[in-house]
């Protein structure tokens, strides 16, 4: 892992990342080195900080999905970005590719998640059923080849593993690498990637949108890079 963080955008509110794959947003008992923590400590040497650098969680990824994400470098910018998550004012497109194509190409999923902090996996669940919370996405089917789908998906809410769940568990077509909804022909990185990342700047209030292309080392999303580079540009 670098000790660098991939910087797309920054100014003295927001730092805007790639946060690649399998590197956890936060410190967790694995003890590996996390997103906060490299970003914190690449801003404190390069600007030559004393005492403690302020970093905002504002939003989170699932340490096994990539993509770009924004962080919150004053406290005033942390709440007015995490209001805007909560508003859904703050909004996450992701790409991925699935083994096999969707019955219905283009469509709006509802259902209810529970997690098992035990097995670190979710399940859909009874709406009534205690830990129970409502998941929201919306899908387009963008391409298929060989046999895998290049999906694009709007997610409404942000729960733990939801488009994994949801792309498995509705729709029959997990995830091209994720073995643990269902891919067990397929190793490597999960073909998962937030590509867009759209948002008011907390401050100045302009309009904010960041695309980023996928990690073509990929076997999946490198089948698909033509159409996905069409996407980003």
């Amino acid at each position: 892992m670098e000790r660098e963080p991939k910087i797309v955008f920054e100014d003295n509110h927001i730092i805007v990342v790639i946060k690649p794959h399998n590197i956890s947003v936060q410190a967790d008992d694995s003890h590996d080195l996390d997103m906060l923590t490299l970003i914190k400590d690449y801003i404190k040497i390069r600007d030559n900080k004393a005492g403690n650098v302020f970093l905002g969680l504002v939003h989170r990824l699932d340490r096994p999905t990539g993509g770009v994400m924004v962080f919150a470098k004053t406290s005033k910018a942390a709440k007015r970005l995490c209001d805007q998550l909560k508003n859904k004012e703050l909004t996450k497109h992701y790409l991925c590719v699935v083994n096999g194509r969707p019955q219905i190409v283009s469509n709006r999923l509802i259902t209810y998640l529970k997690k098992d902090s035990k097995t670190n996996t979710v399940k859909i669940a009874p709406k009534l059923e205690e830990g129970a919370k409502e998941a929201i996405l919306e899908y387009n089917v963008i391409e298929t080849m060989d046999k895998l789908s290049l999906i694009e998906i709007n997610l409404i809410t942000g729960r733990s593993h939801q488009i994994r769940v949801q792309m498995a568990k509705q729709l029959n077509v997990p995830i091209y690498g994720d073995f643990k909804y269902g891919d067990k022909d397929h190793g490597g990185n999960l073909a998962l990637w937030a590509y867009e990342l759209d948002f008011k700047h907390p401050i100045t209030k302009q309009d904010m949108k960041f695309k980023v292309a996928p990690d073509y080392e990929n076997l999946a999303f490198q089948k698909f890079e033509n159409t996905i580079s069409s996407l980003i540009n």
